[in-house]
């Protein structure tokens, strides 16, 4: 067994609020494996995500109804401002996308782990029922996460990955990409469909891309002027401005048709009537964040007369972890890296996450 110290650093969660809460340290207790279906990683990279920033600043609170913002909010109601509707326990690592090496296994694990390069599943699970939506949890929400030098996980949650890529660039993946193929799989995305793409420069919104066109379908990624020549890399059959005026014309004029047969979205906000209207008679709609809002304007009569069906996306099933590590195994897929922060410039690294300045996945990194 490698020699582990008893103390590690990590940034961890003290409560709800802004930046102020998240606070570093150079002792803290290392985590020791205390059941023999656990694993010790010491972890290189963890990328960041919304889920870390939403739970830190209690946005999913009901009580909360604006857009995403990363401050503090005015009004939290205890009980349920994280991602399950239950009360986050406090101090908690966050940090969900890790890359690390395992340095420990529990009895009833693989010893052949030990020394290989691993990637985490994001969802946590009851592995005797394991398809129970119930009975997940969200690593780092409801157990310490990868924001530290060494994590634990359950040895079922971790896949060892064969891959010339980068620790930083394997930590780009695990979340945003889970998150997108889920949202694919539950709105049956295939050859032939047209897909809208909200946010499309985000960390979700450039796995979407790629992954709708893995399939065969035609990408309409919507994104801030600013960044289009960063989207462009992804290779989408169009490009649109973050909010035209003018959707169906939009579209006409970039795929020579006004309505699409998808749309993926996770920006919601004032521009969802118009993203819904966008759909085909028989369309699907896809969500799997809000960040431009959560609460909006919904006509049920677009929705019946035009026989859509709604899906919200954010528990994947079981298959979808290890199909990920497929793709980027055989380079079906690329990272899509916007920057790193050590672990100790964690706050600037968040702040530029927030900032959405970036096109991408931001990282922190632990060597």
């Amino acid at each position: 067994m490698t020699n582990i110290p008893a103390t590690m650093k990590a940034i961890v969660l003290e409560g709800h609020g802004g930046m102020e809460v998240l606070v570093y340290h150079d002792n803290w207790p290392t985590p020791k494996i205390e059941s023999p279906d656990e694993i010790l990683i010491k972890v290189h990279a963890c990328g960041m995500n919304n889920t870390d920033v939403n739970t830190r600043s209690g946005w999913y609170s009901k009580a909360v109804s604006e857009a995403t913002t990363g401050g503090a909010y005015d009004t939290v109601d205890a009980d349920d401002p994280s991602w399950g509707d239950a009360p986050i326990t406090f101090p908690r690592i966050q940090g969900a996308d890790i890359v690390g090496t395992v340095v420990a296994v529990g009895s009833n694990g693989d010893q052949d782990l030990i020394g290989k390069r691993v990637m985490a599943d994001c969802w946590l699970r009851d592995w005797d029922n394991p398809q129970d939506k119930n009975s997940t949890g969200y690593f780092g929400s409801e157990c310490d996460g990868g924001y530290a030098q060494y994590t634990k996980a359950h040895y079922k949650n971790v896949q060892a990955v064969n891959s010339e890529l980068s620790d930083a660039e394997l930590a780009t993946f695990s979340c945003s990409y889970t998150t997108a193929e889920s949202l694919l799989n539950r709105v049956d995305c295939k050859e032939g469909d047209s897909v809208l793409i909200t946010g499309a420069s985000g960390g979700v919104g450039s796995a979407l891309i790629q992954l709708a066109k893995r399939r065969g379908a035609k990408t309409i990624a919507m994104a801030s002027e600013a960044k289009h020549k960063d989207v462009a890399k992804f290779n989408p059959t169009a490009i649109l401005p973050r909010a035209p005026k003018n959707l169906s014309k939009a579209l006409q004029e970039a795929i020579g048709q006004d309505s699409v047969s998808i749309v993926a979205d996770i920006a919601g906000g004032e521009y969802f009537p118009t993203l819904i209207e966008a759909l085909e008679r028989g369309g699907r709609y896809g969500t799997s964040g809000a960040i431009a809002g959560p609460i909006v304007d919904l006509d049920l009569r677009t929705l019946y007369l035009k026989d859509l069906t709604f899906h919200g996306c954010t528990i994947t099933s079981t298959n979808v972890f290890p199909d990920l590590v497929g793709y980027i195994e055989r380079g079906e897929i690329k990272p899509a890296l916007a920057a790193t922060f050590p672990l100790k410039d964690f706050h600037a690294g968040q702040q530029a996450f927030i900032d959405k300045k970036h096109t991408g996945n931001i990282v922190v990194t632990l060597d």
